[in-house]
């Protein structure tokens, strides 16, 4: 007779979690290593001049947003027209200093309006944050009043 144990399912999903635990303990959430920022971005103008609408990633140490992977921010205005509604990485004013291997993302969209009221600037930003050990895709959804004197 064989001294073979058969695990059920549930066990062996138990064991193979009690594996992997101490390897998810180490892994970072891929959201602490940047922040999103629209500072910078006009909070009021008057109608027919021009404002702007700013999104930024600032990565933190160990970090950088892929230039290989897809990065994609879709702008819609509402009381305010925005000059391009789909940026992409080309579209970034930062560009990479000699000898500099990454850089940090950041656009300035022109803004426009033919009337005073109250509006806003609403944004999704998809990009890839990653460090040595991952490659993470994150999605921010960005919303900003302006009025328009």
């Amino acid at each position: 007779m064989s001294n073979i144990r058969t695990f059920s399912p549930v066990a062996a999903l138990m064991v193979a979690l009690a594996w992997a635990a101490p390897a998810l303990a180490n892994e970072v959430d891929p959201a602490s290593l940047y922040e999103v920022s629209t500072e910078g971005s006009s909070a009021q103008f008057k109608a027919g001049e021009k404002g702007v609408f700013v999104v930024s990633v600032k990565t933190k140490s160990g970090a950088h947003v892929s230039d290989e992977a897809p990065l994609k921010l879709e702008v819609k205005g509402s009381h305010v027209a925005v000059a391009k509604e789909k940026l992409g990485r080309e579209d970034s004013v930062s560009k990479k200093a000699a000898g500099q291997e990454f850089v940090d993302p950041r656009f300035e969209i022109p803004l426009t309006a033919a009337t005073a009221g109250k509006g806003t600037v609403d944004a999704k930003l998809v990009f890839f944050i990653c460090t040595e050990k991952i490659c993470a895709r994150q999605q921010k959804n960005l919303s900003v009043p302006v009025e328009v004197l």
